[in-house]
């Protein structure tokens, strides 16, 4: 059952994200005392006395600019307010009551869900400051101070009033699918093709996703989440200090959680340096991946397009050529189809289970036609094997002496398990124990 969801909005800088946080646990929006550092719809998963509900943060709204990009947060802030069961308004306290409170309160009128007016800032929970805002028109406003956390529990209580409680025990089933790359390769896009409406920021502007934002979705009856994510650029661009660097390490914490990573390539720029350091993290974190070559319509074709393609691949991404690929356009929808279902293909191989006769027929026979080479005069003694996980497919081998093997015949052996099952998309790892570590 789909969980309720409560939109965080207001003008900027009022402490949404603050509060958003504490709700959430972790520091999943941005914080910055920076007017507007939250641009996109974040989501967060929630719990308050019993009851669980989606959170999520909205972009500063401010109906006096007229820039693109402010444009586009108003309407996400927008969508955010048409799918919510409760809206909570969020005004500042030590300001007061201004001219922006009173048009984010006029443009919430027309919602039909309840709205609650969270009077934040008031650090030594000075109630009488709240009494001004009964002038919105939307019920009794509630002191609290996110910073500090005080009155968050009121808040809450009010909140949860207005919802169900719900069975989520099938939450586990839900895969994640984080969408990875440089910036203003597509990633927006190819989420507002798969997901069938704009929920991320789509525009011409470099870097305008700055935070890991999760949109749920079913395809095939099975729940899904993608995770749109801030590109990734070369350390060196970033500035130690901005707000980007923190979408970095936001973006390397949506890839640890994901349970399959979508690596976006803009097809026009080809395969840089760039896209294989993130291939490579991919790599590192043992993720099933898919390799979405996105802007396909602007590459004049012919029969040699895709093998140019294919061949850089193959010597880029050496370190792992389990790789699939994907070529899409977002403009035209060509192949947009294929993403879901190449996500379904390396995940199901990232679980794939070999019963342990079989692997050891292959691992018998891989030994058969290559033995181990001897080390120091010493030979390496291989007794058995089985898998002991998935995700990625991940195998113990038992030997005599595990100080004995060089990577070069575990490579080997990785070869030979690939020739045998498919494990297309997805790392496998093979290691070497003692028989006394069994």
């Amino acid at each position: 059952m789909k969980k309720p969801l409560v939109a965080i909005v207001g003008k900027p800088n009022v402490g949404k994200s603050t509060f958003f946080n504490k709700v959430a646990g972790s520091k999943i929006s941005i914080v910055e005392d920076i007017p507007g550092v939250t641009r996109d719809r974040i989501f967060a998963n929630a719990e308050w006395c019993g009851y669980q509900f989606q959170i999520v943060d909205t972009g500063g709204l401010d109906f006096n600019k007229d820039d693109e990009i402010n444009k586009r947060i108003i309407e996400q802030a927008n969508l955010a307010i048409d799918l919510a069961d409760v809206i909570i308004l969020f005004v500042d306290g030590r300001e007061g009551l201004t001219h922006h409170d009173i048009e984010v309160a006029t443009h919430l009128r027309r919602a039909k869900a309840p709205k609650i007016v969270a009077v934040n800032k008031l650090d030594n929970y000075e109630r009488e400051k709240t009494y001004e805002f009964y002038e919105l028109g939307l019920g009794e406003p509630i002191a609290i101070s996110a910073e500090q956390s005080k009155g968050i529990g009121d808040l809450l209580d009010e909140v949860v009033k207005n919802l169900k409680k719900i069975d989520t025990s099938d939450d586990e089933s839900t895969v994640k699918i984080a969408l990875l790359g440089k910036p203003n390769a597509g990633k927006s896009s190819i989420t507002n093709r798969l997901l069938g409406e704009d929920r991320v920021v789509v525009s011409s502007v470099a870097g305008t996703t700055r935070d890991a934002i999760d949109s749920p979705f079913r395809w095939n009856n099975r729940d899904f989440v993608l995770i749109d994510t801030a590109g990734l650029r070369r350390k060196s661009k970033i500035e130690p200090d901005s707000i980007e660097r923190y979408s970095v390490i936001r973006t390397m914490s949506a890839l640890e959680r994901c349970d399959v990573a979508v690596l976006v390539i803009d097809a026009s720029e080809g395969i840089t340096e760039q896209d294989v350091r993130i291939a490579g993290l991919i790599h590192e974190q043992g993720k099933p991946s898919v390799i979405v070559v996105n802007k396909w319509d602007l590459i004049e074709k012919n029969e040699q397009s895709r093998k140019a393609f294919e061949k850089q691949f193959e010597i880029d991404l050496a370190f792992m050529k389990y790789y699939v690929t994907v070529y899409v356009s977002c403009v035209t929808g060509q192949r947009i189809g294929q993403i879901m279902e190449k996500v379904d293909y390396v995940l199901s191989n990232a679980k794939r289970e070999i019963p342990m006769a079989l692997f050891n027929n292959v691992l018998l026979n891989a030994i058969s036609v290559t033995e181990p080479p001897a080390k120091n005069g010493k030979k390496l003694k291989i007794i058995y094997g089985k898998q002991v996980a998935t995700c990625p497919p991940t195998f113990n081998i038992y030997c005599n002496n595990s100080a004995l093997i060089e990577n070069s015949y575990i490579r080997y052996l990785e070869n030979s398990l690939r020739r045998a099952f498919d494990f297309s998309g997805t790392p496998i790892k093979v290691q070497f124990k003692n028989k006394s570590e069994e």
